[in-house]
């Protein structure tokens, strides 16, 4: 609505009731001068607010035909069309059949047999009576027409789904306590123009409302997975750990796989579990001292190892891939610690990989891993199992049970499971273990030198926290952009 047909229509509403009580119906009065019902019950809002009128709200409740009701209305019931169909004779069902359209046909015979109408034998269709009202339709003109029907027959009308209610809402209006056949209309702001002419003195000025919201600010958001990732990065430092860089996520299968001691006919090595580059296809630089090594272990052993026993290739190890855990870092890590005099060290990292997986509620075909470990001299399982206590007491998962487990490059190997108070239940949260002599002595590092590990993702206590069940609304091109912002920030049991 423009600004002067506001006007027009607050003056028109100011100069009734300056001759006039009351304004019964805003919808009767919107219709005799021509403006939109919508439009003037806006202005009288307006000038309750200012107090130059008191505004009451109408409600009226009316059945309205639908647009079926609305054909029955016009031509006829379907049980009275069916049982006019029908001659005294009585006639074929085949032959009503055809003579009714298909949804008459269906809805006429169950009323009209209802009714007691028909009598409808299994090839033959006959009169009961002579005569019928055709009480459906009546009724219908008579609510079309606004006349009374009591509450039994609009019950039944209202089960057919042939009416539907309709809620009118408007507004009886009277004067004000501050009522005045025309609104002064303060002014918003003291111009040049006010001051040259003198009439600023009898201006009346709006007020300011200083309660009132400024425009929405639009900023950036954190999403939930970058708030815990925070929150368990600040439980790594705390706890002394440094940070791997994982800013690859192209690795070669050595690093990957053949560095920790997964044999090269695994079944995670197959396209199927694994995203395969075409183009680099291989990695040209290697350390080749070291490959020798891991070769050496793969085929014969060592180390009191039997190794695999198998032809290791190094065509397989070559082949490039987008890592499938951040513990093909820690290999690169390690081997970078077996070069230097042995100092003790704490690693984490928290970073995508990516696994050729069917998508559902809880896989994805990309996700992020959280990985720490620990290598120093003579560590044992229950350092692993103390640190684990540790670390996910911190997350607030202060009850957790163990279960023996196989890694290729861990052993012993242990599941994590946690008890979910929400849940009722264990849940899985992690897996753990101590890197095996066969993946750590070909690094070179002293033979005393144990390593400590353990990883979980960072979408499942995620999605805990934040009591989403399908991971393809936390992370992904489907994502709601509305659950971003919403979301607070989330606080672990620190």
């Amino acid at each position: 609505m423009s600004m002067s047909m506001a006007d027009e229509a607050e003056d028109a509403i100011l100069a009734y009731l300056k001759d006039n009580d009351e304004i019964s119906n805003s919808a009767n009065f919107a219709q005799d001068l021509g403006f939109s019902h919508d439009d003037i019950v806006n202005v009288i809002r307006r000038l309750h607010g200012f107090r130059l009128v008191d505004a009451k709200d109408i409600r009226r409740e009316r059945w309205v035909l639908t647009e079926e009701g609305k054909t029955y209305a016009a031509v006829g019931s379907p049980e009275f069309q069916l049982f006019s169909a029908v001659p005294s004779e009585g006639i074929a069902r085949e032959d009503l059949q055809k003579k009714l359209d298909p949804a008459v046909y269906k809805i006429g015979c169950q009323q009209a047999i209802k009714n007691k109408w028909v009598e409808m034998a299994k090839t033959h269709v006959s009169k009961k009576v002579q005569h019928a009202d055709d009480k459906v339709k009546n009724l219908l003109l008579r609510i079309q027409n606004d006349e009374a029907v009591n509450q039994e027959d609009i019950d039944a009308l209202k089960r057919r789904k042939l009416i539907i209610q309709q809620v009118w809402k408007g507004n009886s209006v009277r004067k004000g306590p501050e009522y005045a056949p025309k609104r002064k209309r303060a002014a918003t702001d003291l111009t040049r123009e006010n001051l040259q002419r003198g009439d600023w003195k009898e201006l009346e000025f709006k007020e300011y409302n200083f309660s009132a919201k400024g425009q929405p600010v639009e900023g950036g958001h954190l999403h939930p997975l970058l708030k815990v990732r925070r929150q368990v990065q600040t439980i790594f430092l705390n706890m002394g750990f440094e940070e791997m860089p994982t800013n690859n996520y192209v690795e070669s299968s050595f690093w990957n796989f053949d560095a920790l001691f997964q044999p090269q006919q695994h079944p995670a090595r197959d396209s199927h579990d694994t995203f395969f580059l075409k183009v680099p296809s291989s990695t040209k630089m290697l350390p080749e001292d070291y490959v020798e090594r891991v070769k050496e272990i793969h085929e014969s052993g060592g180390y009191q190892s039997r190794g695999y026993g198998y032809d290791w290739k190094r065509e397989e190890a070559n082949k490039n891939l987008l890592r499938t855990h951040t513990t093909a870092v820690s290999s690169r890590m390690l081997y970078a610690l077996a070069q230097k005099p042995f100092a003790p060290k704490k690693y984490y990292s928290i970073d995508r990989v990516f696994r050729n997986e069917a998508v559902d509620r809880t896989h994805l075909a990309e996700f992020h891993q959280i990985e720490g470990l620990i290598c120093d001299r003579g560590l044992t399982l229950g350092d692993l199992i103390g640190v684990l206590h540790d670390f996910f007491s911190r997350l607030g998962m202060s009850k957790l049970r163990f279960k023996p487990a196989y890694n290729p490059y861990t052993e012993p190997s242990m599941e994590i499971f946690s008890y979910h108070e929400g849940f009722k239940k264990w849940v899985e949260v992690g897996n753990s273990g101590m890197f095996r002599p066969e993946m750590l002595l070909p690094m070179g590092l002293p033979e005393d030198v144990r390593v400590i590990a353990w990883g979980l993702s960072l979408e499942r206590p995620t999605m805990i926290l934040y009591g989403i069940d399908n991971i393809r609304d936390l992370f992904g091109p489907k994502v709601d952009l509305g659950l971003i912002k919403r979301n607070p920030i989330c606080r672990l049991g620190l």
